[in-house]
């Protein structure tokens, strides 16, 4: 019996019957006139139908897991020949990195970046290519994107048809994670730091809480040890030329992120505070990786719809700019890297800088009711109030050390060695045993936070260095901050650091009863 082509093939060939048009590439807000966000699979299926769209600049691949086995998905768009990290750094062009629903519930980044796909698969922005190579992750949090619920995220403005939720599946708010690495997503991000080496890292989110009149706040690095160009060069030039001309271009107020003090900070100045200068959080990590970061908040009172046009709107100014000054940005992540930190002095815990006052707009809110839970929604309106108050938006160092040249880890703080591993800090041992005079932290007093924090109690040494005479054994780690990664070593193993291995109690059960903080350093 001889194959037979199928009868509607051959019908469909010859034009006999009419083919049904292809399905729009539309986002399920697109499709739900914005009532619903996307589920893991939309953004997987989206994923595949843009890449086919535009098969050599999209190039879909993933870069890890969630907790509950979910790849994570990861798109590099760009004049590359795959989507392997030799091909994306073999091309020379300014790698840059976007992250969107580190945040579960804070929606619009996800959309936002699925709307983009689509617009450069279709040509769009074609010029940006041949200076940037961009990687995109739509969906960090893929666990806690499929938890919806109509009542995640309590007022804020849809959509109404529910969202995810801020932790993951550990219960772990991933972006206070980037220090201590417990979760697969942090490590899977890490990873690809490590192996794509972005030079400039945007992260989309959503505020809580301050009617303010902006349509979307930012930040750059904010903690003190980031290299002064990386923040000069965002402060002094590249936020300002996007804020312009976004006012310029669509009528919107765009500013630093920020909030007024609620009634738990009843005793702080009025005034408009940023958040938490701590590398836990990602631009800050990202900052003491010798990388340009930007952080984006949408106005969660502002419609869905909104939200997510404004957050693609300042996207897409952030990467025309780094496309028109590509030179500059390679310039500043090099240098940066360049940078000896030893024998400087560097910040161990950090305060809100106050600075003069400026006009801070305040905008106001009008309540709704959530059409199917009945509970309070808020929703944004046209008032944009300036009110001059002081700025709380750098930090200043409450305590500081000079960096030494060097760490000594003993081997069998296996923990240390293998966290250091995982952020890619550059490790040597020693070959055989050496007498070296070193500094020894000796401990007067050690706490920890009453309060859990992520599963922590959070510790802290008390004490002072000393010098000493040892003989360092075979087989010790020796950390060099003469490194790209110098600022990150120096944070995670200062036995003062605010946001280091003693902070998240990874050396609990060698110092428990300690007289000294086990790792030494030299000078």
């Amino acid at each position: 019996m001889h194959s037979a082509t199928p009868l509607l093939t051959v019908l469909l060939a010859t034009g006999a019957v009419a083919q049904s048009p292809p399905v729009p590439l539309r986002t399920r807000p697109e499709r739900t006139a914005y009532r619903e966000t996307s589920s893991y699979a939309d953004v997987v299926d989206f994923v595949r139908r843009a890449s086919a769209l535009a098969p050599r600049l999209l190039h879909p691949t993933t870069f890890g897991y969630t907790m509950e086995g979910r790849p994570l998905p990861l798109v590099v768009v760009g004049r590359v020949r795959d989507a392997s990290p030799a091909a994306v750094r073999a091309s020379g062009r300014i790698r840059v990195f976007i992250q969107a629903n580190i945040h579960a519930g804070e929606v619009e980044g996800k959309e936002a970046m699925q709307e983009l796909l689509r617009a450069l698969a279709r040509g769009e922005h074609a010029a940006w290519f041949d200076s940037l190579v961009l990687l995109i992750a739509p969906i960090y949090n893929a666990d806690g994107n499929e938890r919806v619920k109509l009542t995640n995220r309590g007022p804020q403005n849809g959509p109404v048809g529910g969202m995810g939720q801020r932790a993951n599946a550990q219960g772990l708010d991933l972006n206070r994670d980037h220090m201590k690495l417990e979760s697969p997503e942090a490590r899977s991000l890490v990873a690809l730091f490590n192996a794509y080496d972005p030079h400039i890292a945007i992260d989309l989110h959503t505020t809580d809480g301050s009617f303010h009149g902006y349509h979307l706040t930012y930040a750059p690095p904010l903690h003190p040890n980031t290299d002064s160009s990386i923040v000069n060069l965002l402060r002094n030039a590249w936020l300002p030329a996007v804020t312009r001309t976004i006012k310029r271009r669509d009528g919107w107020d765009f500013y630093y992120y920020g909030d007024f003090p609620g009634p738990r900070e009843a005793g702080l100045e009025r005034g408009w505070y940023s958040f938490d200068a701590r590398p836990r959080f990602n631009n800050n990590y990202v900052g003491l990786r010798n990388r340009i970061a930007i952080l984006s908040e949408a106005y969660s009172y502002a419609t869905f719809e909104e939200r997510i046009h404004a957050t693609y709107r300042f996207v897409e100014e952030i990467l025309s700019y780094a496309r028109a000054h590509a030179a500059t940005v390679r310039r500043v992540v090099t240098a940066a890297d360049a940078a000896d930190v030893t024998g400087r002095t560097l910040s161990l815990r950090e305060d809100f800088q106050r600075t003069d006052s400026v006009a801070i707009l305040v905008g106001a809110v009008a309540e709704d009711r959530h059409p199917y839970t009945g509970e309070r929604m808020l929703r944004r309106l046209e008032v944009r109030r300036p009110e001059r108050m002081p700025e709380f938006q750098t930090f200043r160092p409450t305590e500081t050390a000079v960096a030494p040249a060097f760490y000594y880890v003993p081997a069998e703080l296996k923990k240390v060695i293998a966290l250091l591993e995982t952020h890619g800090v550059r490790l040597e041992r020693l070959g055989r045993a050496e007498t070296r005079t070193v500094e020894r932290f000796t401990i007067d007093s050690q706490a920890t936070a009453a309060n859990e924090f992520q599963g922590h109690h959070e510790r802290t040494l008390y004490g002072r260095w000393e010098s000493a005479e040892v003989t360092l054994p075979e087989s010790t780690v020796v950390v060099t901050l003469h490194q790209p990664l110098g600022r990150l070593a120096f944070t995670l193993l200062e036995p003062r650091s605010d946001d280091g291995v003693v902070d998240w109690n990874v050396l609990d059960d060698v110092l428990a009863d300690a007289k000294s903080y086990p790792i030494s350093r030299g000078r």
